[in-house]
């Protein structure tokens, strides 16, 4: 339980969301590049009804950027991608990475990721980034992703109406942003 010493909160400001703590509304700013990481058996991006790009046994990664977020998060988060194990080893433990396992990645750039569903029910998009500003992040993500697993990237369309197919394997979903470190 919190105490009325409410002087403590100006220190958080800058990192925590909206939130309601004893009754009282702390209205806060917390911008992060966001991500949602699928293992997948297999993953497909039609646009127009074509096949625009397919992997297998892989990562599904959808990213969603703001205005705030710079090289340091596509740096962090393609750092965590690159390394997290979430693959199974012998034992069936999750102990791999996708470089482990030779695995694919399909990198979608989704806007939705940064909804805002707080007022009403029609979906705010204002905290997504302008494409003058998310596509070089995005497409700087592909390319950091490259660099460090080695494997053939492959990507959905920036801006494009797309149709994603998936088979989640496991299932295995997670979500990390580049602000909270996790």
């Amino acid at each position: 339980m919190l105490g009325n010493d409410f002087s403590t909160f100006s220190l958080f400001k800058e990192c925590l969301p909206i939130d309601e703590i004893d009754g009282i509304l702390f209205e806060y700013n917390n911008p992060f590049m966001r991500t949602l990481i699928q293992r997948v058996s297999s993953a497909s991006v039609h646009i127009a009804n074509e096949e625009y790009s397919k992997i297998d046994h892989g990562l599904l990664v959808l990213l969603g950027i703001e205005d705030d977020d710079s090289e340091e998060d596509v740096e962090w988060l393609t750092s965590k991608i690159s390394k997290m194990r979430i693959f199974e080893d012998e034992s069936g433990q999750m102990n791999l990475s996708v470089n482990d396992v030779n695995g694919q990645i399909l990198v979608v750039s989704q806007f939705t990721l940064h909804a805002s569903t707080k007022k009403g029910n029609r979906p705010s998009f204002i905290k997504a980034s302008k494409p003058d500003h998310a596509m070089p992040l995005y497409e700087m993500f592909i390319s950091q992703i490259k660099s460090k697993t080695q494997q053939n990237i492959c990507s959905g369309k920036f801006g494009a109406s797309m149709q994603i197919e998936l088979i989640n394997d496991g299932p295995v979903t997670i979500w990390i942003d580049s602000k909270n470190r996790e």
